[in-house]
């Protein structure tokens, strides 16, 4: 990892988008994710022409239907690991997302690129991409964005403890793998997702923020994700949401 400072200058217009997506046995909700991915790029296709968007899933480890159904979605490029850890299946999707653009190039800088990730068990609204796009052009290295639970999921008790946490407009900070933007130079100068197994996406932020990254939090891209509380990592935010929410 290199303690180079991320860039002063202004920045410059993001010509191309990476999406990535891991998943671990995610096959009853990956289809949802996926759909919900394609919408945000048709969406952006439309109000920014100009931008490239590429869509890749990690499958890390995966025993069930999960390759197969992400395979089902054309526009999207799927990589299989056996790595078993969320922080190695995010910086491999960043990898392969980089390497399909060609990634660095004379005609597309790593500044010019910005990486958008979520996850497997959640839904982006349609304009996610947007939202984080804006914020780049505004001067956002980093954009944090909030996730909500599916009530679906939930007991009247979570749900309640769970709006009370939460005033719609003021995004809280916390930061979420499922609802998380950076610009692939800033990511490249802290060295990326570190290989760790839980809060990958936290020691990434810190990392950034160290540096002097400019971080700016956001709810107008509010993701769904899902409100199980039998995760695919221990810890994370299923722990949060059986533990932590009630305590």
């Amino acid at each position: 990892m290199t303690d180079a400072p991320v860039r002063r200058t202004p920045a410059r217009p993001v010509r191309a988008v990476a999406v990535v997506v891991p998943a671990h046995d995610e096959e009853e909700l990956v289809s949802r994710a996926l759909d919900g991915v394609d919408v945000a790029r048709r969406h952006t296709a439309r109000t920014h022409p100009e931008v490239r968007v590429v869509v890749v899933l990690v499958a890390d480890a995966c025993t069930d239907g999960t390759v197969a159904a992400a395979r089902a979605h054309p526009r999207v490029t799927v990589v299989e690991i056996d790595a078993r850890g969320v922080g190695v299946a995010r910086a491999v999707g960043v990898d392969a997302a980089l390497d399909e653009l060609g990634v660095p190039s004379d005609d597309l800088p790593l500044d010019a690129v910005w990486l958008a990730c979520t996850d497997a068990d959640s839904v982006v609204p349609p304009g996610w991409i947007d939202d984080q796009l804006d914020r780049a052009a505004s001067g956002a290295d980093v954009v944090i964005g909030t996730v909500r639970p599916d009530f679906a999921d939930l007991s009247p008790r979570q749900i309640a403890a769970w709006t009370a946490r939460h005033t719609p407009g003021r995004p809280n900070g916390h930061v979420h793998g499922a609802n998380l933007g950076v610009r692939a130079s800033s990511y490249r100068s802290v060295g990326g997702f570190a290989p760790v197994d839980l809060h990958e996406d936290n020691v990434l932020v810190d990392r950034l923020r160290d540096v002097g990254a400019t971080l700016v939090a956001s709810d107008v891209g509010e993701v769904l994700t899902s409100g199980r509380r039998d995760g695919r990592t221990s810890g994370g935010y299923a722990g949060y949401l059986a533990v932590d929410l009630l305590a």
